[in-house]
């Protein structure tokens, strides 16, 4: 008998860490958990990983298969991208046909992905007061969508093409999308059938 899986999609605030809570008892102490959002039940483990300085949607699961499937799989993800400056037509398509990111200490190219100029969006969580957006120049919005999903990889391919992320929100995984405005931080879903 298959055991009855619990799925949750989320939209992750700027500060807080992709996980339920850490064995180091500094952070443990000083960090934000996923916990601090819902009493989810045991066994319950993100579907990839958000950055502490990324938001948006990310997915929970009790299937560990489920999870590696979908991390494995090539499945789309939608960004949407806050740069310092206001990007050209040239840093677009360098991104769009990849660029060479540092990766574990080695060089790694980027697959094709799309990228795209977008309108500020307005429905959005208004940014973290941390974060130094338009401090000495304006900023820009971009929408990327990647197939893969590498160590800090938005942030490493905007950087490479001049233009550092300020903000990052991610919108989609396959066919589940980060609704706007946000009502619930937490929600219960039939993952499965949404990819």
């Amino acid at each position: 008998m298959e055991k009855n899986h619990c799925h949750f999609k989320i939209y992750k605030p700027y500060g807080m860490l992709s996980q339920l809570y850490s064995n180091d008892p500094r952070e443990a102490r000083t960090k934000n958990f996923l916990t601090e959002l819902y009493e989810f039940p045991k066994g319950i483990m993100p579907v990839g990983r958000l950055d502490e300085k990324s938001e948006g949607l990310l997915l929970l699961t009790t299937d560990g298969k489920l999870s590696d499937t979908i991390n494995r799989s090539g499945i789309e993800k939608e960004y949407w991208v806050q740069v310092d400056g206001i990007i050209n037509e040239h840093a677009i398509n360098t991104l769009s046909d990849g660029v060479e990111i540092g990766l574990k200490g080695n060089r790694y190219l980027t697959k094709t992905c799309t990228v795209e100029v977008i309108d500020p969006p307005v429905a959005i969580p208004n940014a973290d007061p941390k974060l130094r957006i338009e401090r000495h120049r304006p900023s820009s919005w971009i929408r990327i969508i990647i197939t893969e999903g590498k160590f800090r990889q938005i942030r490493k391919m905007t950087a490479a093409v001049g233009f550092p992320t300020q903000r990052l929100i991610r919108m989609r995984i396959g066919n589940i999308r980060q609704e706007l405005p946000v009502k619930n931080a937490v929600e219960m879903i039939n993952l499965p059938q949404c990819l």
